[in-house]
């Protein structure tokens, strides 16, 4: 496994082409407003090495037999599903979005689907896959998923668009391998990253064959671009944005001009009947995924309001409680659908563990659609300070500092100081850049809560459910009551 060291060293000797607010980035590793979400990303490789959490952080290969960071493990059991959301659990409590879980989530997907493409086709992408994940493993690869397509006119398929370069398509192929074009959005994590796993984004017709691709680049392949933006604040004092300043994500719009993409990397190449199920199989392991950092971030909400109220003096008003306790209501739903979601994984294809889709689904809903919810939770607790607390340099300021000691005062035994920053926490994570990021990405990342919906009615048993009914109101009889399932 890799040091945190030497992850950083690997982003040095690739020289991806990015672009930010304007600008050719030429120094990713320094750059003020990328270093923070590079820091996320070397986190993981920290973590990784602390003998208190590597029965989390850590795993075993199937391929190898070596010791292997869990953000390159391929799912082998109920046990490594259930590690991996208490592994994001603990990671996301940190820094909101860890942003490894993008590429393991894909791989995973990619595990099953080039197996079954193998089984049905004749083709060799399983092979592709086992020798590129040898790799990943030994070299503990930080990588992020690409699978969101542009998409342009959203009611015509992707072979029907007035641009054909709209969702990424191969343009060329011979014996040494595919040429792609087109471009992938929302790509988070590929500034902190040394490959990308482009995916299909949707299930494909025969004649979206060209459409139904799926490959890895390192960031610096030729013809890829990245037009980025961050979350981190340009400038400001140490004490506003602490979590912003601290930990930082970045988006980018994936440029693919005319990319050259060698056979050992390619992993599907239209096979459109299996395009579909490579776009759902991403979404069961990232909403999987999801289910642990979003409880995450409703313990990091949860706990700014619970220590925004003692500092107001407020938290054993019963109304504070009542709300507190909704926000921990919350936060534990999502995290049992997903250790639920684990226990009832099955595995598919060579054996690779899914979880199951119903209650990943469940918990991906829950967090998209009661962020807001929790939110203003946090700034009904906070009070109006959560926006008109006085800025870091003002307190910093010796002509203001004495009135901030002074009026910023709540409980008598509290520093005036470390009300400020709990204000300034509450107002970094729910009323400031970030707080949009985190809204709109709790909401859409890994699919929006329609998708999710979609999900989860196509799936339930519904009939079983009828059934009931029917014996209940006399339709049928006693004896027709369906067996118990789980």
């Amino acid at each position: 496994m890799k040091t945190k060291g030497e992850y950083i060293e690997s982003l040095k000797k690739q020289k991806p082409e990015i672009y930010m607010f304007g600008e050719k980035i030429e120094d990713r590793i320094n750059h003020p407003l990328l270093k923070p979400q590079i820091d996320v990303l070397a986190f993981t490789y920290e973590l990784a090495r602390d003998p208190r959490y590597e029965h989390l952080t850590t795993a075993t290969s199937h391929l190898t037999g070596e010791k292997i960071n869990r953000f390159t493990h391929i799912q082998q059991s109920n046990e490594d599903l259930v590690k991996k959301v208490q592994m994001t659990r603990l990671y996301a409590r940190y820094c909101c979005c860890i942003q490894r879980c993008m590429a393991i989530d894909a791989l995973n997907t990619l595990s099953i689907t080039t197996w079954l493409s193998d089984k049905k086709y004749g083709t060799n992408y399983y092979d592709n896959f086992i020798e590129y994940m040898k790799w990943f493993q030994k070299e503990d690869v930080c990588a992020t998923g690409a699978m969101t397509d542009v998409k342009g006119d959203r009611k015509l398929r992707p072979a029907d668009q007035a641009d054909p370069d709209l969702y990424v398509r191969i343009v060329d192929r011979n014996d040494e391998g595919i040429t792609v074009r087109g471009a992938k959005c929302h790509t988070t994590a590929a500034i902190p990253a040394n490959d990308i796993i482009f995916l299909p984004t949707r299930a494909m017709r025969k004649e979206d064959k060209d459409y139904a691709v799926a490959f890895a680049l390192p960031v610096d392949a030729e013809g890829m671009k990245f037009i980025a933006r961050s979350t981190v604040p340009k400038r400001t004092s140490k004490m506003d944005r602490p979590f912003g300043q601290r930990w930082g994500v970045t988006e980018t719009l994936t440029i693919l001009q005319d990319v050259f993409v060698p056979w050992n990397r390619v992993f599907m190449a239209g096979e459109w009947e299996l395009a579909g199920q490579v776009a759902e199989g991403f979404g069961v392991y990232h909403r999987h995924s999801y289910c642990g950092c979003k409880p995450a971030v409703t313990d990091m909400l949860s706990g700014t309001a619970a220590l925004i109220a003692e500092y107001n003096g407020v938290d054993h008003a019963s109304h504070i409680q009542g709300k507190l306790t909704d926000l921990a209501c919350t936060a534990e739903q999502m995290y049992a659908c997903g250790i639920t979601g684990s226990v009832r994984g099955k595995p598919m294809g060579p054996g690779t563990y899914i979880p199951d889709i119903t209650y990943v689904n469940i918990g991906k809903y829950i967090a998209g659609t009661h962020i807001y919810e929790e939110i203003y939770r946090v700034h009904d607790i906070a009070g109006g300070f959560a926006v008109t607390c006085p800025s870091g340099a003002d307190f910093e300021n010796p002509e203001t500092r004495p009135d901030l000691e002074k009026y910023m005062k709540g409980k008598a035994e509290i520093p005036s100081e470390d009300r400020m920053k709990a204000f300034k926490l509450v107002e970094d994570l729910t009323a400031h850049g970030f707080a949009g990021w985190l809204m709109v990405a709790s909401c859409h990342g890994g699919g929006s809560p329609e998708a999710q919906r979609i999900t989860i009615n196509r799936g339930y048993d519904w009939e079983t459910r009828k059934k009931i009914a029917k014996v209940l109101a006399g339709i049928e009889p006693f004896e027709a009551f369906p067996e118990f399932k789980e």
